[in-house]
């Protein structure tokens, strides 16, 4: 937030090896063949033409089309995006020490057919273009001790989608015997809180794994007939479903079980139940003017007070200067300025110091400047009675280190020495201390494609950096309100990108939130999703205040979207969540240049 603005097959023939194998074992005297030779040649993939859907296959983003198609009446369809190559895999049964032939057809560009774990020498072809289906093929010899391997195909990330189809491995069969399980039985919600859902179902014969789905997406894998599948928003409907694999392959799903999570409590900070959030620019002036803490209208639920900064960027000594005279003419005296928030919070408000904008870059490299950063906020939140933190880092306060890539582990010392802190200051205070977080759409959403570096560099550090924290903070977190404003454009679950400027925006980027999202396309490191009564929407209060200021009908249209699932866009929400925590804005100040345009849509809507 500047001052000035402020801103996701049918069976193949016998093949001649396999004939000619048969008719030599036929021979008399040539009965001393080895082993390798002895088994039948076959085709030991599963679902290589993809005419079961992705059965056998797990894909990072894929899906089953039926034009173009290679051979049957289906093939892959995969679209590479961010620092995901739309990879889809399986593992196979493999006979040791035996030779294997690789082959499937392709189109697009840059696409690539291997193999890894072989215990020899891994292998893959690629094509850099191809327009119609080119066939690609490669050989390798498993190792000594080797019955597993993986086959897989990728893309090139940012290159569009591109076509698998009739992919085989042929040699030894395996061993594996049979079909894969049955689909499970049995499943049922053993117990729900307001973020978790126990599930339970009966055990399915030769199942060697079961595999848990959320709305659709596979979430977790277990071993036993039991899983808690947590990180869910409160008051949200989820629907269930489990699978069942052996070496054969992965069952149809079971049929759905739904659950609803109970409501959030936790962390509400005294807010009522739909709140107003806004900035007030405290320790400067710009075009909007000064507005007095005391003439701010009843209507907005927090005030966050814009903004304590550091003394140099790692010194973590927090000041919060208030505007001078010579800047803010009619700025109050700090005895009003104290009796204001007195009197806010006596009326039912809360009063916070958000720390950093844009000019207050923070850094807390070392913990020392980790502990001057708690007493000297400490500091400023008794001086003046306040409620709470908000936490408003932006421009290079938070990045990662090039070896830091789990979210849910972080390493760098700014983000670990941050989330220390802030874990410091919400103990100091208890359980009414109200710690609210307003990152930027880089910092959080754009994790969905990036997440610092990447896993070859070059990548910005900061991308997504923000994730750590919310993560390791989300049961002392009150609020998260991302500025969904001064962005550019950010990729929704949908795996479009979404522009400012409009309703879809906001509901895509709320969405992520609510629902959680794979960071960097990883799907197995994925980032759980909030209450809905932790969220509030970032919003510019007017056209002056920052870029992607929306009409007062697109706010609305926003809210019922989100919180009753009608009005909505082109963007396909993954629930509904009516105990959403309401708006924030940039700003209080700017409203007030406005006539209060925005403060009156959000009194208006929720009443």
């Amino acid at each position: 937030m500047d001052r000035a603005r402020r801103a996701h097959g049918a069976r193949r023939p016998r093949s001649v090896l396999a004939l000619l194998t048969a008719a030599l074992l036929a021979v008399p005297g040539l009965t001393a063949l080895s082993s390798a030779a002895r088994a039948a040649d076959a085709d030991v993939s599963r679902n290589g033409g993809f005419e079961s859907g992705l059965t056998g296959w797990t894909c990072t983003a894929g899906t089953t089309v039926n034009t173009p198609v290679h051979g049957g009446d289906h093939a892959l369809q995969a679209t590479p995006a961010g620092s995901d190559n739309a990879q889809c895999a399986q593992t196979v049964t493999v006979q040791p020490d035996s030779q294997y032939t690789l082959s499937g057809y392709v189109r697009g560009s840059y696409v690539y057919l291997g193999a890894s774990g072989t215990g020899t020498t891994d292998v893959s072809a690629w094509t850099q273009s191809a327009p119609d289906w080119q066939k690609l093929a490669t050989t390798f010899r498993t190792g000594a001790t080797t019955t597993r391997v993986t086959i897989h195909t990728h893309g090139w990330y940012g290159t569009g989608a591109y076509y698998a189809d009739d992919i085989s491995l042929v040699g030894p069969g395996g061993g594996t015997t049979g079909q894969p399980p049955a689909p499970p039985t049995g499943l049922r919600a053993t117990s729900v809180t307001s973020s978790s859902v126990g599930l339970s179902w009966s055990a399915v014969t030769g199942a060697t794994s079961y595999a848990v789905y959320r709305d659709g997406v596979r979430v977790q894998t277990v071993s036993g007939t039991s899983a808690t599948v947590t990180g869910l928003a409160a008051s949200t409907a989820y629907g269930f479903q489990v699978t069942a694999s052996n070496d054969a392959g992965e069952s149809a799903k079971s049929a759905v079980v739904t659950a609803t999570t109970g409501t959030g409590t936790g962390g509400s900070g005294g807010l009522p139940a739909h709140a107003l959030v806004g900035y007030l620019h405290a320790s400067f002036a710009n075009g909007s003017g000064y507005t007095r803490l005391a003439d701010v209208p009843d209507s907005w639920d927090v005030i966050d007070l814009a903004f304590g900064e550091p003394t140099s960027t790692t010194s973590g000594d927090i000041r919060f200067e208030r505007c001078p005279v010579t800047e803010c003419p009619n700025v109050e005296s700090d005895a009003d300025f104290k009796a204001a928030i007195k009197a806010r919070q006596a009326a039912g408000k809360k009063v916070l110091i958000s720390i950093g904008g844009q000019n207050g870059q923070v850094q807390l490299t070392t913990t020392a400047a980790r502990d001057t950063f708690v007493s000297s906020v400490s500091k400023i939140i008794d001086e003046y009675g306040l409620d709470g933190l908000d936490i408003d880092f932006e421009g290079h306060s938070l990045s990662l280190n090039a070896n830091d890539t789990d979210f849910k582990n972080p390493t760098t010392p700014v983000i670990v020495n941050l989330i220390s802190a802030l874990k410091t200051l919400k103990a100091r205070y208890g359980s009414k201390f109200v710690l609210s977080m307003a990152p930027e759409t880089f910092f959080v959403q754009n994790g969905y494609q990036y997440y610092g570096t990447g896993k070859w560099g070059g990548q910005d550090p900061r991308c997504g950096a923000y994730l750590p924290v919310v993560h390791a903070l989300r049961d002392d977190l009150t609020l998260l309100h991302v500025q969904d404003y001064n962005s550019g454009p950010i990729m929704g679950l949908d795996n479009q990108y979404h522009s400012m400027g409009g309703a879809d925006f906001h509901i895509a980027m709320t969405d992520m939130l609510l629902t959680g999202f794979p960071v960097a396309g990883d799907a197995d490191n994925v980032f759980p999703p909030l209450r809905p009564d932790q969220v509030a929407i970032g919003m510019p209060a007017s056209t002056n205040a920052g870029n992607g200021h929306l009409s007062p009908s697109e706010v609305t249209r926003t809210l019922d979207c989100l919180t009753k699932r009608t009005n909505c866009g082109s963007y396909a929400t993954h629930g509904t969540w009516p105990a959403l925590r309401g708006l924030m804005t940039w700003s209080v100040n700017w409203d007030r240049y406005s006539n209060w345009e925005f403060q009156r849509n959000f009194d208006a809507y929720f009443g």
